[in-house]
């Protein structure tokens, strides 16, 4: 997921050569300080710093919060046992900005790093990848959903949730069988994650016989839609489809309605936080959201359960889009530390046997570090609020019921 993601082909020789001074200073490197980690030739060294890599500012923030609070949740739980080798943690502001990324991971390097969380959006995975895959540094991402994230050979690369492949599609199949949609506008944001996942329910909508249109771009910084809107009025679709973030969705669906447009608003996983509610206001009423992540509330599940239970005590509010994938991912890391894993090549082999019961769900990766599994969720604007509503094969939405 994220935004301008050009500016990406003069970053690669300088992070190499920024590897390869890391390498030279090897063990004579001065470890003090908060970012300090085991790096990969830590051998010995305990004092063991896991990295989120993500946005903790900028216009769609929250979501990259929402997976750093439960890390730190994890973190934190992890350093209470007893018996533990304590793990640091420090987070990388990328403000959803590609360029931005790049930069963070290289302090992520500097600062000897065995691990990192993220990067969270699939635009600054794409400038980002390449720099950690060179300095061998493993990563699982809670959040990016791009397909190509998955082609690229890397070796050090995992996410926890299913990509576009799955969402897209299956978005799509949920707009054709549970809304019973026959036309759909589809609009996307232009970014490497609004584009892929649009053009992934475009195509899927066709081969159900659905007719898209209007099939359009927005500028995520914008703030005038009229001649989306106009086309999308005019066309009078029974849903509109956005594949984007949800300070832009909440533009789009207020000028919407204010149009006087009601066909169901529906959009991925990008979208689906209450901020999209909070920004929107009763125009965000209705809306309908997809993840192949699991907002873990509502759960009869002890673990899951406590999880909940135990993020609200922290942070004042339930758990929300790819907080429990962030959760998950970082006690991977943290289990892999506890078998005595403590250089990132070690963590890295690790990886690749791990076979754990997470609270999102259960994460085993494949060869090429994609989650084996996959699922589709759906969440729903209820009253101006985020409410999750289940498997996308079996829920019906409230506003339809």
């Amino acid at each position: 997921m994220t935004r301008n993601v050009l500016r990406f082909l003069g970053t690669i020789g300088a992070a190499s050569a920024l590897v390869l001074a890391a390498s030279a200073c090897g063990s004579s490197n001065n470890n003090s300080g908060s970012g300090s980690g085991g790096g990969s030739g830590g051998g010995g060294n305990k004092n063991i710093t896991l990295g989120f890599v993500g946005a903790q500012t900028g216009p769609d923030a929250q979501l990259g919060i929402n997976i750093s609070n439960g890390v730190q949740l994890a973190i934190n739980q992890h350093n209470a046992k007893s018996g533990v080798t304590k793990v640091k943690y420090k987070a990388y502001d990328t403000q959803g900005d590609p360029t931005q990324a790049s930069s963070q991971v290289r302090k992520v390097i500097e600062d000897k790093v065995v691990g990192v969380i993220g990067p969270a959006f699939s635009g600054e995975s794409k400038t980002a990848l390449p720099i950690l895959e060179q300095a061998k540094i493993p990563n699982i991402s809670p959040s990016a959903t791009a397909v190509a994230l998955g082609q690229q050979g890397y070796k050090y690369w995992h996410r926890v949730l299913a990509n576009d492949d799955v969402q897209g599609p299956g978005d799509a199949d949920f707009m054709a069988n549970t809304l019973k949609a026959k036309k759909v506008a589809v609009i996307d944001d232009q970014s490497e994650y609004g584009k892929g996942l649009g053009d992934a329910v475009r195509g899927q909508l066709k081969k159900d016989g659905v007719t898209v249109g209007p099939s359009d771009k927005i500028d995520p910084d914008g703030s005038d839609y009229s001649s989306t809107v106009n086309e999308i009025k005019a066309a009078n679709p029974n849903a509109v489809f956005f594949a984007g973030y949800y300070s832009a969705a909440a533009k789009l669906v207020k000028q919407l309605r204010d149009a006087g447009v009601t066909a169901t608003f529906m959009s991925g996983d990008g979208s689906q936080d209450q901020k999209l509610a909070d920004q929107a206001g009763k125009e965000a009423n209705g809306a309908l959201l997809s993840c192949t992540c699991s907002l873990a509330v509502g759960s009869s599940d002890p673990a899951v359960k406590k999880f909940d239970t135990d993020y609200q005590a922290k942070y004042g509010s339930a758990p929300s889009t790819y907080s429990s994938e962030g959760f998950d991912a970082a006690n991977i890391f943290l289990q892999a530390i506890d078998a005595g894993k403590t250089t990132p090549d070690a963590i890295n082999n690790y990886l690749k046997t791990v076979n754990y019961q997470g609270v999102s769900k259960p994460i085993k990766f494949s060869s090429n570090g994609e989650l084996q599994n996959s699922l589709l969720f759906i969440s729903e604007i209820v009253n101006g609020k985020l409410t999750y509503l289940g498997d996308a094969k079996s829920v019906q939405p409230k506003a339809s019921s």
